[in-house]
């Protein structure tokens, strides 16, 4: 069967697959190194029934997304770091009142404005922590065109199902370069729907009332329901309240909703991984990198594997505890000061054999960086 085979840049495949999720509004600002995503979804999301507003910062593209997925529609945004700052304190509202909504960061170098025209992967723990107050997240990540379009359908379907921001964390090098994407038929992919509530017109609907199976029913604004969202701890009616039981059982239910679901929603790839004496963790345009090195030297009768990771956060301790509980070294490639490096020296046995590949010169790591480390630390006998 011929396959609808398209050449094109990260960027856009993050759009072919937001479209193909059933994405409804977009509302953003440009910012480099991810305006393509806008440009692209100003001219093809109309065609589609589809709403595009280019909103007046970042702040507001946040907020608009909200309102709109409020009233039922599958909706994203895009940015980069400076643009993911501003939207810290919507993206804590959109957690506190479980709204669905698809956030993209193709991160540059930063802090502040940086270096907007090349690469990094410094908001890792800005992701995680970048709002106040306790809570979790979904991050996803990925190193290759067709990845990014199954992590960004990952990306709604995961929103739907938990009722939650997910966030894509891409990288300059992924959202600019260009690669051969697949381009799946309809239907291929599992598309996880909005779950709407079954409450008649007139009876008592309770939008903050889990059911057996954690998920939340929403009703639609605009429709059959009036009821109340607020960024306040609330009870199940949405209704502000400072009771300690009701803000015990609603944070803990805002984390264990995600946490208590780290195997269904983790994703990662696996290289020669079953003999690998060291092991390369890695993950967005990084893991390439590694899967080079990786390659060269399995061929040359080396023991070493990559572990690429997709899903950032909720962070997978568990898989890399398991992963790597036989490894002689472990070697965290990316591009900053080691956010993921500190997770990973967390999760295993023998953090001391954990060591750290990479650059904060907004150059792209390549196989020889991450081989001179490797010389490095065998040259010492660690």
């Amino acid at each position: 069967m011929k396959k609808n085979i398209k050449f094109v840049q990260g960027n856009e495949a993050c759009v072919e697959a937001a479209l193909y999720a059933g994405l409804d509004f977009f509302a953003g600002y440009p910012i480099t190194p991810s305006t393509e995503i806008a440009e692209h979804l100003a001219y093809r999301l109309p065609r589609v029934g589809g709403k595009f507003i280019q909103m007046e910062d970042e702040i507001a593209s946040m907020c608009a997304i909200i309102g709109a997925s409020l009233t039922g529609n599958k909706v994203m945004t895009a940015t980069s770091g400076p643009g993911f700052s501003l939207m810290q304190e919507a993206l804590g509202y959109a957690i506190m009142t479980e709204i669905p909504c698809v956030i993209v960061n193709v991160q540059r170098g930063g802090p502040s404005t940086g270096l907007p025209t090349h690469m990094s992967q410094g908001d890792v723990n800005q992701v995680r922590w970048g709002t106040h107050g306790d809570h979790a997240i979904i991050a996803l990540s990925a190193s290759n065109h067709q990845d990014v379009f199954a992590m960004t359908v990952d990306a709604f379907n995961l929103a739907e199902t938990y009722r939650t921001p997910v966030v894509l964390l891409f990288d300059e090098v992924i959202g600019h370069m260009r690669e051969r994407l697949f381009m799946p038929e309809k239907g291929e992919i599992p598309l996880v729907k909005r779950l709407r509530t079954s409450v008649k017109e007139g009876v008592d609907y309770h939008p903050y009332l889990p059911r057996e199976d954690g998920r939340l029913p929403m009703s639609d604004f605009g429709g059959v329901h009036r009821y109340n969202v607020t960024g306040l701890f609330h009870d199940m009616w949405g209704f502000p309240s400072d009771n300690q039981k009701v803000v015990h059982e609603l944070l803990r239910h805002l984390v264990d909703k995600i946490n208590n679901n780290v195997d269904q929603i983790t994703k990662f790839k696996e290289f020669y991984l079953e003999s690998a004496e060291t092991i390369l963790i890695s993950y967005g345009s990084s893991a390439r990198s590694s899967l080079h090195v990786v390659e060269n030297l399995r061929s040359r009768g080396e023991q070493i594997g990559l572990l690429e990771l997709q899903t950032l956060w909720p962070f997978p301790s568990h898989i890399i505890k398991e992963k790597c509980a036989k490894a002689k070294y472990v070697i965290v490639v990316e591009m900053n000061m080691g956010q993921i490096h500190q997770s990973v020296r967390g999760a295993v046995d023998r953090p001391e054999r954990v060591f750290l590949a990479n650059r904060i010169d907004g150059v792209f790591i390549t196989p020889m960086d991450i081989r001179n480390v490797m010389r490095l630390i065998q040259g010492k006998g660690v």
